[in-house]
């Protein structure tokens, strides 16, 4: 996997739980603040977090433009919670303007699930990465509300697709970083 360079988008959120679980699979990250950062990478994880501050973050940096053509370009997408935010064609009870890469085909909610009481820990059954549930976090989680005709729905959780698949972007609503479980992340790499 060394030939392998993952990006994490660095303005705000989970990196460094990314990152760590990342290089514990053998990839080469580097933290992405600066347009000229996403050179060579071969995917972008765009982590949890708080989605208006990033949508803020990414035009103060002046990223939207060269995020889009990154991923206009071939560059693969990872992203939790409030990245599947930013990620979405159509978001819900956002700001007006915030940031959406439309990398998705897909219609989320911002903080679907409630208030941080209501977050939780689950274990999450995910087939495309085996029998074995995925323990995740969910914590002011938004719902993927609408899913395109080329989305795939991994995994659900209340009756609403919580991982889902387009091409090689593969999204989630919750954090695997959290809990340390490698197997979504290398699901993610395995399409690099």
């Amino acid at each position: 996997m060394s030939a392998v360079k993952v990006g994490i988008l660095a303005l705000q959120g989970d990196v460094r739980e990314h990152r760590q679980v990342l290089e514990s699979l053998g990839v080469e990250v580097r933290q992405v603040r600066l347009a000229a950062e996403l050179e060579g990478l071969s995917g972008l994880v765009i982590p949890g977090g708080e989605s208006t501050t990033m949508s803020r973050l990414i035009q103060r940096f002046d990223l939207l433009g060269p995020l889009q053509e990154a991923f206009a370009g071939g560059l693969a997408a990872l992203t939790t919670c409030a990245g599947t935010i930013l990620a979405a064609r159509e978001i819900r009870d956002g700001l007006p303007d915030q940031v959406r890469l439309e990398l998705l085909d897909i219609v989320v909610r911002r903080n679907a699930f409630g208030r941080q009481r209501e977050s939780a820990e689950v274990l999450l059954e995910v087939p495309a990465v085996g029998s074995e549930p995925v323990p995740v976090a969910f914590i002011r989680a938004p719902a993927i509300e609408e899913v395109g005709p080329g989305v795939e729905v991994l995994a659900s959780y209340r009756d609403e697709p919580a991982a889902v698949r387009q091409g090689r972007h593969l999204a989630l609503t919750f954090h695997p970083e959290i809990t340390g479980d490698p197997r979504l992340h290398r699901l993610f790499l395995s399409g690099l």
